[in-house]
């Protein structure tokens, strides 16, 4: 995956171009006085790929190691799910 870097004004300017570049697989790393502030993907990579992208342009930190679930702090009685629970209690 090849990957670009180009500052907001380029971005501003020349948006078709770099658009072009990321329907052609290409990543684009926006900077805004040098520094990485956002990231355009194709949006065919799978999730992983994106993850390996965002770690490269140093927006992310990850130590690659899954999270171990934990044990739910309260348990639903009846059929009621937990999110028609909020949307009642949200009114």
């Amino acid at each position: 995956m090849t990957q670009t870097t180009v500052g907001v004004r380029e971005l501003q300017t020349h948006l078709n171009r770099y658009l072009q570049l990321v329907k052609a697989g290409e990543t684009i790393v926006i900077t805004e006085q040098g520094e990485p502030i956002g990231l355009l993907v194709p949006s065919h990579l799978s999730l992983e790929a994106r993850m390996r992208a965002l770690i490269q342009t140093g927006l992310v930190a990850w130590s690659e190691h899954k999270l171990t679930p934990i044990t739910p702090v309260a348990k639903v009685r009846g059929r009621r799910t937990v999110a028609d629970l909020l949307l009642e209690d949200r009114g």
